[in-house]
């Protein structure tokens, strides 16, 4: 008798193309033990194609034919040292169609590897900037909500937006918490004008 394969659990679903893209990179990487590996691929070639126009256009432009693209694609790859799933990978994206997807997909990959790590992205987003102290009390606060478990990581980013007035919009996981100046204005206009 055979042992029944297990399962390979993802981390988290993905939706639309670059999720099912990104989900078949990283369920074949996670088979082949190279999900790190992969990863550092996915960063290096990202830095490249938003550095270079000239080969972002390629990849987006909808004239060149598969062919030419899956060519360039070989090109690019074999002058570095990427894994050989990196290197299939995009050949398929290329054969596919599917390259004007690149940073969308790598993205997604990178959503998938922090969901793997435990990593949980925080973003607050303030009228001015907020000094370290804050985030670190911010930070702090919501590692002890329910929403955040003692196995997750936060990793915080600011974001100023002048026209939330004051106050703090902070998004985790799928969760937003308005405390904004300006959503407590327009409540306060809904209710005055209902």
């Amino acid at each position: 008798m055979f042992a029944a394969r297990r399962a390979l659990q993802v981390p988290v679903v993905l939706h639309g193309i670059e999720g099912r893209y990104a989900t078949a990179l990283y369920t074949a990487a996670a088979k082949k033990q190279a999900l790190d590996t992969v990863e550092n691929d996915l960063k290096q070639v990202k830095r490249v194609v938003e550095k270079d126009s000239k080969l972002r256009e390629f990849l987006e432009n909808p004239t060149i034919n598969r062919i030419e693209k899956k060519n360039g694609v070989q090109q690019l790859l074999s002058a570095g040292k990427y894994n050989e799933l990196t290197k299939n990978f995009f050949d398929t994206l290329a054969e596919n169609g599917r390259l004007n997807d690149t940073v969308k997909i790598i993205n997604s990959y990178g959503s998938l590897m922090s969901a793997y790590r435990g990593e949980v992205q925080v973003t607050i987003t303030s009228a001015k900037e907020l000094d370290a102290k804050e985030v670190a009390k911010i930070k702090g606060y919501l590692a002890k909500s329910a929403f955040v478990t003692s196995k997750q990581t936060l990793v915080v980013s600011n974001k100023v937006n002048p026209s939330i007035l004051g106050g703090l919009v902070v998004e985790f996981g799928d969760k937003t918490i308005d405390l904004s100046v300006s959503s407590k204005i327009n409540k306060l206009n809904q209710l005055l004008h209902g």
